[in-house]
């Protein structure tokens, strides 16, 4: 089985603990909104200084900002990306067969931050198995 390895990142080491143990963890937000057998539908929300945790996408997807703000995340190949987002901002990934991001999201601006993001299931990859304590509507 892969495993995600933060060797030599310079990152603070309880992160790269938390991103060493983030393979296989499917919940990229806090509220899984809808899922059918096309696709799974999220929504996060974060405080000002709140951060989501490592997630780990094989699946095409997209995300749409509802809200205006800025964030942080620390990626799979170790870098460091901040960026801004306007209200309606939005970005779609593909990922070939094996191909995957891992990162995780802290909202670094003044004012709450929240996307939508929705997953396709059918794709070059197998979708991840959710934990059972993942929340739903």
């Amino acid at each position: 089985m892969q495993t995600a390895n933060a060797k030599g990142f310079d990152w603070p080491q309880d992160l790269i603990a938390e991103f060493n143990a983030a393979w296989g963890n499917g919940q990229v937000g806090h509220v899984l909104v809808s899922e059918t057998e096309d696709v799974r539908v999220w929504q996060l929300r974060l405080a000002p200084g709140e951060r989501i945790g490592f997630h780990h996408h094989v699946l095409d997807y997209f995300w749409s900002a509802v809200t205006a703000g800025r964030s942080r995340s620390h990626m799979h190949d170790g870098s460091i990306v901040e960026s801004d987002y306007a209200v309606g901002a939005t970005r779609h990934y593909r990922f070939g067969a094996g191909e995957y991001m891992i990162h995780d999201l802290e909202n670094i601006g003044d004012t709450e931050l929240v996307f939508v993001t929705v997953e396709h299931l059918a794709g070059s990859n197998k979708p991840h198995e959710l934990s059972s304590d993942v929340t739903r509507l």
